[in-house]
């Protein structure tokens, strides 16, 4: 059985926090540069993030992102982690995520769709389409 898409439940800390969130992320070859970042906030209600999945892959190794989202490795109380910053107009928060089980992850979609192979799982033309239907409406 092939699959398109990985997901993954990830407890994470939200920076100052004693007790850790459920974090959601997920990729689809389908729209292979992104990936989706959910955090439950609620039972049952999710608020969501894309992410380019290169800088996702990136923050493994050092610190990325300008602007909304930022992302860097570093150590906390001796935990091996990927610091997520999320800025918005409303305010900002701090995720704390096991470095190792987002290298999981990472790794899962890289058996999907290789780094650099992106473009090859998109369809120009229906991307297209979603625009310019979008413009129209």
């Amino acid at each position: 059985m092939t699959t398109d898409s990985v997901q993954q439940d990830m407890f994470t800390v939200l920076h100052g926090q004693p007790a850790p969130i459920v974090t959601r992320w997920s990729y689809v070859a389908s729209d292979p540069f992104a990936i989706t970042v959910a955090v439950r906030t609620r039972k049952d209600r999710w608020v969501e993030w894309l992410v380019a999945r290169d800088l996702v892959i990136a923050s493994l190794a050092g610190p990325v992102g300008e602007g909304d989202i930022r992302m860097r490795p570093c150590e906390v109380h001796g935990y091996d982690v990927v610091e997520i910053e999320i800025r918005s107009a409303e305010g900002r928060a701090v995720l704390e995520v096991d470095r190792d089980m987002l290298r999981h992850f990472v790794d899962a979609s890289l058996e999907l769709v290789a780094f650099g192979d992106e473009s090859r799982h998109m369809d120009l033309d229906v991307e297209i389409d979603k625009i310019v239907g979008s413009c129209t409406e």
